[in-house]
C-alpha cells in the first residue's frame, strides 16, 4: 500500500516531538498498515478497536485515528485514494484535537 501526504500534514509532522514521529511510525508499521491491508481483502474487517478510526463529521471521506492517548494527545485525519492504480492512504493532518478544525 501506498501513502501520500499534504502539505498540512508535513508542517504538522514538524511541530511533533521525535519521541511522537516514533511512536506513530511504530502504530502505522505494527497496527494501522496491517489493518488496511485486512480492509483491502475484506471491508468488512473491523479496525483495531485501540485505533478508533472513524468518519470525521461533516467531512465526507475523511478519516480519523488515535494513535496516541497519553499526553499528548495523537490524532491523524486520513483518507483512501488510488496512486498509480493502486490503493493508498493519504494522510491529510496530525496532531491534536485542533487538526478537526481543518481535517
Amino acid at each position: 500500500m501506498k501513502f501520500q501526504i499534504t502539505p498540512a500534514f508535513d508542517g504538522d509532522w514538524a511541530r511533533l516531538s521525535e519521541a511522537e514521529r516514533a511512536l506513530f511510525r511504530a502504530v502505522i508499521r505494527d497496527d494501522f498498515h496491517p489493518a488496511c491491508e485486512r480492509r483491502l481483502a475484506d471491508p468488512s474487517a473491523l479496525w483495531p478497536a485501540k485505533l478508533r478510526v472513524r468518519g470525521v463529521a461533516n467531512a465526507p471521506g475523511i478519516w480519523e485515528m488515535t494513535w496516541s492517548f497519553s499526553g499528548p494527545d495523537g490524532r491523524a485525519t486520513f483518507e483512501w485514494i488510488q496512486v498509480g492504480g493502486e490503493h493508498g492512504i493519504r494522510w491529510r493532518r496530525i496532531g491534536g484535537h485542533a487538526i478537526f478544525g481543518e481535517p
